[in-house]
C-alpha cells in the first residue's frame, strides 16, 4: 500500500509539472528610455506634486480642466517639457508679484504723491 501511494504522487505530481511548465519567455534588449519608464524624475514629481495642492486643483476647476486630465497630460510630457516647467515653478515668485511690480508700484506711488500731496 505504501508503495502505491508513492507511485500514485509521483505520477500526480509528473502530471502537474508537464501540465503547468509550459509557459514560453522571452528575453530581448531595451532601450534605456523604456528601462528609465519605471523611475520618474525629480522634476516630474515635482510638477506632479504641485496637481495635489488645493489651490492649484481649484484654480484648474476654475479654468474648466480636470486635475486628472492634467496629471495625464504631465505624465505624457517629454522630459524636456517637464524640465522647463519645473524650473518655471521653481522660480517663479511666492508672493505673485514679481520685481517689474515692485517696480510699478513704486512709480505709482510717487506719481500720486508728486500730484496729489505735493501740489
Amino acid at each position: 500500500m505504501n508503495l502505491a501511494f508513492k507511485k500514485t504522487t509521483c505520477r500526480a505530481l509528473v502530471a502537474s509539472l508537464l501540465a503547468l511548465s509550459f509557459q514560453t519567455a522571452q528575453a530581448g534588449l531595451i532601450g534605456a528610455d523604456q528601462a528609465a519608464a519605471g523611475t520618474v524624475s525629480p522634476e516630474r514629481s515635482l510638477v506632479l506634486g504641485s496637481l495635489d495642492r488645493a489651490e492649484v486643483i481649484t484654480q484648474l476647476q476654475a479654468a474648466g480642466v480636470d486635475p486628472a486630465a492634467a496629471r495625464e497630460r504631465v505624465k505624457a510630457m517629454s522630459e524636456q517639457e517637464v524640465q522647463a516647467l519645473a524650473q518655471d515653478i521653481q522660480t517663479a515668485p511666492a508672493g505673485g508679484i514679481s520685481t517689474w511690480g515692485w517696480v510699478a508700484i513704486v512709480v505709482v506711488a510717487a506719481l500720486i504723491w508728486y500730484y496729489v500731496i505735493r501740489r
